[in-house]
């Protein structure tokens, strides 16, 4: 199952990293590249969408049938320790799928701001030159 959070960690980082690179001013000469490649992994990028319900399934499945240590009198000190982790891991874990969609999802909307900004400078190109 590790393998899962390694693979949505770095779609994560993946979309962070075109995020900050389409948001950061001075990046003109570069920009119709970026849009282009952003534009064409936003499809695939889509399939983190259900990737991510899947794993959130996975975790309350883990959350439901996990054994209950509400105090370390009922548990030995291992098991409750061991239960304490496995908290703080779904919380961890939920924590990274929260992440990746709203990243995929403010990738989208950056996206689609920055070509419709880039069709608007053509626009006023287009009219300045017509002048």
């Amino acid at each position: 199952m590790a393998l899962e959070w390694v693979v949505l960690g770095y779609a994560a980082g993946a979309e962070a990293i075109m995020l900050l690179l389409l948001t950061i001013p001075g990046l003109d000469p570069l920009r119709k590249g970026l849009i282009a490649v952003t534009r064409n992994l936003l499809k695939p990028f889509l399939s983190i969408v259900p990737f991510c319900l899947f794993l959130l399934m996975d975790i309350y499945w883990k959350y439901e049938t996990r054994p209950t240590c509400e105090s370390s009198e009922s548990c030995s000190p291992s098991e409750y320790l061991r239960h304490q982790k496995s908290i703080m891991k779904s919380q961890r874990n939920a924590l990274l799928i929260a992440s990746a969609l709203v990243f995929y999802w403010l990738l989208y909307s950056v996206t689609g701001l920055v070509v419709k900004v880039e069709q608007l400078n053509k626009r006023v190109e287009k009219l300045k030159a017509q002048d």
